[in-house]
């Protein structure tokens, strides 16, 4: 009895035929168009050859087997990288960048044949410009203007870091490729002796400044200790000048009425006469008074 089989004697059922034909149909439907998503871009590779007319969002049909679509994302993207360098004052210093960028879609096509994807732009274009960047851009300061000037060094990495790129891509043929959109200086770290260096400098600078407010205090309280005293010894002469002008208004007012009126300093006499009359030697009481009533003119 033989094992072989009649090939051309083996009979497929007809709904077997026809469900083959449908599996057929749909992977060449399904292949016949795509669908670009929001934020993207698709490039259009026809027999490995790049279409430099990017397709845009939405629905797109394509040739069977014979062109192939790679979509590329063109939202905001983010890069972080760290850079050793050496500052002006030959500070070891590490920086560590975040830089924000987006593809460029109108040349994302030209882009991806000649760089390619996301991940070979940041590996090859993004994260070099940002090394090199921060390296000649921090060489420029000092450790501890690095610090006090973040924001301009920030500014002149994000400008570094544009025209490499630029420079980069021009070099390919590729004109705006990639947009720098913000560049943020997340961290600079520092070498531990440069670190004890500034806690030691900015601990003298809070004891000086602790010093000079102690005796700016001690100084304001002398003064205000003096100028009060100042007042009162310039209220007791004011009060002693009032004084003495009223006594010697008094006085004068006194002698006034005195010399105006004879009768009056007899009566003072008197008044502070004590009864007793003054006794001299070698002779009797003499009165000082005279005690005679005036007498009335006619």
């Amino acid at each position: 009895m033989s094992n072989e089989i009649n090939i051309q004697n083996l009979k497929i059922p007809t709904s077997t035929k026809y469900l083959f034909f449908a599996i057929a149909a749909l992977f060449l439907s399904t292949s016949a168009f795509v669908v670009i998503d929001a934020g993207s871009v698709g490039i259009v590779k026809r027999l490995g050859a790049v279409n430099p007319v990017p397709l845009e969002e939405g629905f797109h049909l394509k040739v069977p087997f014979i062109e192939n679509i790679f979509k590329i994302n063109i939202r905001l993207n983010n890069s972080q990288s760290s850079a050793l360098s050496s500052s002006k004052d030959l500070q070891n210093v590490k920086t560590v960048v975040s830089v924000q960028y987006s593809i460029n879609g109108a040349v994302a096509p030209i882009t991806y044949q000649k760089i390619g994807g996301i991940r070979q732009i940041q590996a090859t274009v993004i994260e070099p410009a940002i090394s090199e960047s921060v390296k000649s851009i921090t060489a420029k300061y000092t450790a501890e203007e690095l610090i006090t000037k973040r924001e301009n060094v920030k500014t002149q990495i994000h400008a570094a870091i544009q025209d490499f790129i630029n420079t980069t891509l021009n070099k390919k043929g590729i004109e705006n490729g990639v947009r720098i959109a913000n560049v943020a200086i997340t961290d600079f770290q520092f070498s531990e002796e440069f670190n004890r260096a500034i806690e030691l400098k900015v601990k003298a600078e809070q004891e000086a400044l602790q010093a000079k407010n102690e005796k700016i205090r001690r100084v304001t309280q002398a003064e205000a200790a003096a100028e009060e005293k100042k007042l009162s010894a310039s209220a007791s002469a004011y009060a002693i000048t009032v004084a003495s002008k009223a006594r010697a208004e008094a006085i004068r007012r006194e002698a006034k009425s005195l010399k105006s009126n004879p009768e009056l300093i007899q009566l003072r006499i008197a008044e502070k006469w004590d009864g007793k009359l003054p006794h001299y030697n070698g002779g009797g009481a003499i009165p000082f008074l005279n005690i005679d009533t005036p007498k009335k003119k006619k």
